[in-house]
């Protein structure tokens, strides 16, 4: 075979190699914030990165003809690259007017509570039925620095006096322990996220769920306005829904929280 020939043997192949990678290639590739998180985000005993959230959202995406790139940050972070276009997808992002301005949001695939948490010990002691009940006692809250917890929190934290003696850390790990030593009093936390942590520190008999409920405010998942439209997110919402039909949300929350949690959890 001559020199042209061969030439463009190879011009031929390389252009049908190009074109099966194509082929092969996603439609669209989306950036999806994971963080440590359980059940909703984290990673799984053999490495790969799962969780509630990411399994909807990854399942999703794919029914959409998406691919994911899983990127790990911590919220408030994500919340800036969501606003800059860096970031396409963060789950469980509760819509507020400053979100409004750079994101679109879903409607939620799934419902959970944030509640307060005590140690068991103290139940008589603390018979709170509202979180505002807590000013002007001696209660010592804990809580996660950069997180919303609703109206009450927001009211209870104008209290400068409250305030001061709300104890703020990063990790909820660090909360759990503070309130089984007794460093501080109480936890809010949401529902599902407790019932995993606490079974997997088997704290679950030393800490109880108290009747406070802080917040019922679904949180649904953010789209960032410089990578995605309008119309893509109803395609989102209507691909949830049919997997909310088809049994699929059911079973990813069973897969992480087993039947009855998944009951709740699904609106």
């Amino acid at each position: 075979m001559n020199p042209r020939a061969v030439a463009a043997t190879l011009l031929l192949a390389l252009t049908g190699l190009a074109g099966l990678a194509r082929a092969a290639a996603p439609a669209c590739e989306k950036k999806l914030r994971w963080n440590d998180d359980p059940p909703f985000s984290m990673r799984l005993p053999d490495g790969a990165i799962g969780g509630v959230q990411i399994d909807i959202n990854v399942e999703a995406l794919r029914r959409m003809g998406c691919g994911v790139k899983l990127v790990e940050m911590p919220f408030a972070r994500a919340l800036v690259e969501l606003e800059h276009g860096d970031l396409d997808v963060l789950a469980g992002a509760f819509r507020r007017p400053e979100r409004e301005a750079y994101a679109w949001f879903s409607t939620p695939a799934l419902h959970s509570r944030n509640m307060l948490y005590i140690r068991r010990a103290d139940a008589a002691r603390w018979p709170f039925k509202s979180l505002l009940e807590l000013r002007g006692s001696p209660f010592r809250l804990g809580a996660q620095i950069g997180v919303v917890y609703g109206p009450d929190y927001a009211a209870l934290m104008r209290d400068e006096v409250f305030a001061r003696g709300v104890s703020k850390v990063s990790n909820r790990h660090g909360l759990w322990q503070m309130l089984e030593r007794g460093r501080i009093d109480g936890v809010i936390a949401d529902e599902l996220t407790a019932e995993f942590e606490l079974a997997g520190l088997k704290l679950s008999d030393k800490l109880l769920k108290t009747l406070v409920m802080v917040s019922d405010e679904p949180a649904p998942t953010a789209f960032s306005m410089r990578s995605t439209d309008p119309g893509f997110v109803e395609r989102y919402n209507s691909t949830i829904e049919a997997m909310r039909r088809d049994g699929s949300l059911q079973r990813i929350v069973q897969r992480y929280l087993g039947a009855e949690a998944a009951a709740a959890a699904l609106p």
